[in-house]
């Protein structure tokens, strides 16, 4: 069951990492980067709860906030230069 649902995780941020790939604008890709940070996050908690590694829960917080300090500040720095 926890390799089926890991697996499942896996499938869908392959196809939000296309979307950062293939996105036909800046903010598709920007949008899709978020998603896929998401997702390895909800990844990290899953694998947390199934093998007892509280520590775990420390580094899917951390990678959390890093990936929305990221998004911010491309944002940002996208809004402000226009398309890259």
């Amino acid at each position: 069951m926890n390799d089926l649902i890991l697996f499942a995780m896996i499938l869908v941020s392959l196809f939000t990492a296309a979307r950062v790939v293939f996105g036909p604008s800046i903010w598709d890709r920007l949008l899709g980067y978020n998603l896929f940070s998401s997702k390895i996050t909800m990844m990290i908690i899953i694998i947390a709860l199934f093998s007892d590694k509280s520590y775990l829960l420390d580094v899917a917080f951390t990678y959390a906030l890093l990936g929305f300090v990221g998004i911010i500040f491309v944002a940002g720095f996208i809004q402000k230069k226009g398309k890259i």
